[in-house]
C-alpha cells in the first residue's frame, strides 16, 4: 500500500516506464517493487516464528539471508534497468549455492534411474540443485506477464508444498510456506485485478527462488515425499519455459533467451479473448488484461491437485506429469493455430 501510494505521489524511479516490449500489457506507468513488500511480509513472519518457535527460526533465516542474492539483482534491475538477464540468473545460482550450504538444500534423489547415481556424488547433486532453482526463479519471471499470473501460480504452488508438509510433520516447510502464501496474498490484492503495482524482477526471482528451496527442502528432509511431487507441482512455469526454449531455438533459430509475445499466456491474451483489440481506456485494457490470468491459473490447478492428491506416489506422479504436458502441447498448438475450443472464447 505505501509503495502504491509513493508511486502515485511522484515516486518515478518504481514505475515501468517501458510499455512498447513483446511481454509488456499495461497501458500506463506502474511500479514494480512488489517484491520488496512480500519480502517484508516474509520477514514479519520470521520474527514471528523467532518468538514462538526459535527452533526453527535459525534456519528460515538462513535460507532468507541465502535468497538475498537473487532479491537483490532482481530489484536492482527494476529500479535502474542495468542487470541483464545473465546476471541475475548468476546470482540468483549464487543464492542456490548458498542454500546449498547454509540449510542442505540439495537435490540427493530423483528416482530416475542412472541420475540418482549421478546426484549421489555431492558436486553434482549441487549442480543439479543449483540448475532447478535457477531455473524456476527464472520461469517465473517469465509468466510474469499479467495482472495476478505469478503471484497466484507461486500461492497454489506453496499451498501444495504446505499440504505436503503437514502430512509429513515437518514444521519449518509448512511455516515458511503459510508465510509465503500470506505474503503473497497481500500482494495479490493491490496487483490483481486493478495492475497497481507489479512483481517486478526482484519480485519474480524472489518467489521462484523461495519456492524452489521449500520444495527442495521438503524433499531432502522427508523421504516419504516422491521427488516427482516438486516437479508435477512446479511444472507450468517449468514447462513454459522447456517449451519457450524448444520454440525458440528448434522451430524458430532463435537465441534461447530472446524474448518474443508467443507464450502460452501472451496466446491467450490475443487470440482467445476476442475483445483482446477494443477500447483503449485504462480501465478496459487492464480488465483484458487481468481476466487472462484466470485460464492460467487453471492450467496450474490441473498440476497442483493431482500432485497434493499423489505426493507419496512417483508412478502416479510421472503420469499425471505427462498428461499435464500433453494437455500443454495441444492447447498451445490449437490456439497457435486459431483452433480454439469454443468454450474458451470469451466475447466481448
Amino acid at each position: 500500500m505505501l509503495l502504491v501510494r509513493r508511486a502515485r505521489n511522484g515516486g518515478h524511479r518504481l514505475k515501468d516506464h517501458d510499455l512498447s516490449g513483446p511481454q509488456k500489457f499495461h497501458s500506463e506507468p506502474v511500479p514494480r517493487v512488489g517484491g520488496l513488500g512480500i519480502l517484508i511480509g516474509v520477514l514479519a513472519a520470521l520474527l514471528v516464528m523467532l518468538l514462538r518457535h526459535p527452533d526453527i527460526a535459525a534456519k528460515a533465516a538462513l535460507l532468507l539471508l541465502c535468497a538475498a542474492p537473487a532479491f537483490a539483482s532482481g530489484l536492482t534491475e527494476d529500479l535502474t534497468k542495468t542487470q541483464s538477464p545473465q546476471r541475475r540468473l548468476f546470482f540468483t545460482a549464487l543464492s542456490a549455492g548458498l542454500a546449498v550450504v547454509a540449510v542442505d538444500g540439495v537435490i540427493a534423489r530423483t528416482d530416475v534411474p542412472g541420475l540418482d547415481w549421478v546426484v549421489s556424488f555431492p558436486i553434482c547433486a549441487a549442480a543439479l540443485t543449483i540448475f532447478m532453482v535457477a531455473g524456476l526463479a527464472n520461469s517465473v519471471n517469465i509468466i510474469d506477464g499479467f495482472n495476478g499470473l505469478a503471484s497466484m501460480c507461486c500461492v497454489l504452488m506453496l499451498i501444495s508444498i504446505g499440504y505436503v508438509a503437514f502430512h509429513v510433520g515437518d514444521a519449518l516447510v509448512l511455516a515458511l510456506s503459510v508465510a509465503g502464501a500470506g505474503a503473497v496474498l497481500g500482494f495479490f490484492v493491490w496487483n490483481f485485478p486493478a495492475g497497481l503495482i507489479f512483481l517486478g524482477d526482484g519480485g519474480a526471482y524472489f518467489l521462484g527462488f523461495y519456492v524452489a528451496e521449500l520444495a527442495i527442502l521438503l524433499l531432502h528432509r522427508n523421504p516419504s515425499v516422491s521427488p516427482m511431487f516438486p516437479v508435477l507441482a512446479c511444472i507450468y512455469p517449468l514447462f513454459e519455459t522447456a517449451f519457450s526454449i524448444y520454440r525458440r531455438v528448434m522451430l524458430r533459430k532463435l537465441p534461447a533467451g530472446m524474448p518474443d509475445g508467443i507464450h502460452l499466456h501472451s496466446l491467450i491474451y490475443r487470440r482467445i479473448m476476442r475483445w483482446a483489440v477494443g477500447r483503449q481506456s485504462r480501465r478496459s485494457q487492464t480488465r483484458r488484461n487481468s481476466m487472462t490470468s484466470p485460464y492460467l491459473w487453471l492450467l496450474c490447478m490441473m498440476a497442483v491437485l493431482p500432485a497434493m492428491l499423489f505426493w507419496d506416489n512417483t508412478p502416479m506422479l510421472l503420469a499425471c506429469i505427462g498428461g499435464f504436458s500433453l494437455t500443454y502441447v495441444t492447447l498451445y498448438w490449437r490456439i497457435v493455430r486459431f483452433k480454439v475450443p469454443r468454450w474458451m472464447i470469451t466475447k466481448r
